[in-house]
């Protein structure tokens, strides 16, 4: 291991004695259900179980107690962020007695302002994306000479998130692969760095979306590149360049890294949800993602992924529950045309109903300009148990006279 990795992995083991009675020695769980899928042994650290929510607090809390141990005079910490790492490092501060100022782009959800401000930080809210929210940070740093908190692109953030990689050890001893979301490289770095300082033959897999692919796409061409936007669900890895730190390191120890679709994302998270009764945000779910959408070979092997965080909000997740039930034909929308006359919806229902079918929402549209007169297109959601029960449903709604099709399908 280089020299630079070296003195880097004896900061991971600092930050965890530092954090010996900080932070949660969060659970690393057998996966009967991703063992099965993918054939190998699957492990979930869960790091959505941590204090605020994600893994955050490692490295912000070790970052914070650094400066305060070479500076003890230091009283203000400022972030820029809208989510977890805001969270971090407002109980970092608070914790060590310090004052943070955590500046969030104004349109940031209510809840996540209000988290962050439950944790003891002043946040203020400034523009509409995060660049704006840095460079109002960056004002604040100068003026009240205030200690900057990078989200990523420091060696001590970095040590901090490398002790899950200590704790993943411990827990299994000898291990395969490890996979982790990545956004800045941050966490990845620091987890590589530990896991393969003592298991020198363990891959590392890193995990982004298709969307905000900065990192992956540095990493195949060897040199930094920034995409010019992101468009992800999972936020909390929609970075447009990587650090340069994080690069460099990511080189020399991470193996490979993969990019996942937002469909699998989202099935992910549903997976977690029903069969582990895991909670994570979308940026938290990218390494299951990887395994469902086939993007890794574990068959025989022994591999964590890691479940980076599980701040989500609700009005979020059950819209994400009803995309994932749709993407696994659980839920259906079928629609057609029917006679704008009192009585023939009810018949549809009836139908439905005695086949069993829970009704989730209906609509009509009496108004469409292909509409012939005295017609009504109808939509219907429901749900039903596999393929076989929707068809079964579309035969006997023809049989009566009905003819209807799936959502979005043409008439056959």
């Amino acid at each position: 291991m280089h020299p630079s990795l070296e003195k880097l992995y004896g900061l991971i083991l600092e930050a965890d004695k530092v954090l010996e009675r900080v932070v949660y020695r969060t659970p690393v769980d057998r996966s009967r259900t991703l063992s099965n899928i993918t054939e190998g042994e699957i492990y979930l650290k869960l790091e959505n179980l941590q204090r605020t929510g994600s893994f955050k607090i490692r490295g912000a809390y070790y970052f914070l107690w650094s400066i305060l141990r070479k500076r003890c005079n230091v009283k203000l910490c400022v972030a820029a962020s809208s989510g977890n790492h805001a969270q971090g490092v407002a109980l970092a501060a608070s914790e060590l007695g310090m004052k943070s100022i955590i500046v969030m782009p104004e349109r940031t959800p209510y809840v996540k302002v209000n988290a962050t401000r439950s944790y003891g930080a002043k946040v203020v809210l400034h523009g509409s994306t995060y660049d704006d929210a840095y460079s109002k940070a960056m004002d604040i740093k100068d003026k009240f000479n205030a200690v900057f908190v990078h989200p990523f692109n420091d060696e001590r953030i970095i040590a901090g998130q490398g002790t899950i990689g200590l704790e993943i050890v411990r827990k299994l001893g000898d291990i395969d692969v490890v996979l982790v979301p990545v956004g800045g490289g941050g966490l990845i770095s620091g987890i590589a760095i530990a896991v393969k300082k003592l298991i020198p033959h363990a891959k590392i897999i890193g995990v982004q979306p298709e969307g905000a692919p900065a990192m992956a796409l540095s990493f195949k061409e060897g040199k930094l590149i920034e995409v010019k936007r992101v468009d992800t669900i999972a936020d909390g890895v929609a970075v447009k360049k990587p650090g340069e730190l994080t690069f460099n390191i990511i080189k020399e120890v991470v193996d490979d890294i993969v990019l996942v679709s937002e469909e699998d994302i989202v099935q992910a998270l549903f997976l977690l949800l029903e069969r582990s009764k895991c909670v994570a945000e979308p940026a938290g779910a990218l390494s299951v993602a990887a395994l469902i959408g086939n993007k890794v070979d574990l068959k025989g092997k022994r591999a964590v992924a890691v479940i980076s965080g599980g701040n989500i909000e609700m009005s979020m997740l059950a819209r994400l529950i009803d995309k994932a039930m749709f993407l696994e034909g659980r839920l259906v929308r079928i629609c057609g045309e029917l006679p704008d006359r009192p009585g023939m919806l009810m018949k549809v229902l009836k139908i439905l109903a005695a086949l069993k079918a829970n009704i989730v929402e209906i609509s009509h549209d009496r108004l469409g300009p292909y509409l012939k007169p005295g017609k009504a297109r109808v939509y219907v959601t429901f749900e039903v148990k596999d393929e076989r029960d929707l068809k079964k449903i579309l035969r006997k709604l023809e049989e009566k006279g009905f003819v209807f099709t799936v959502a979005g399908s043409s008439p056959t």
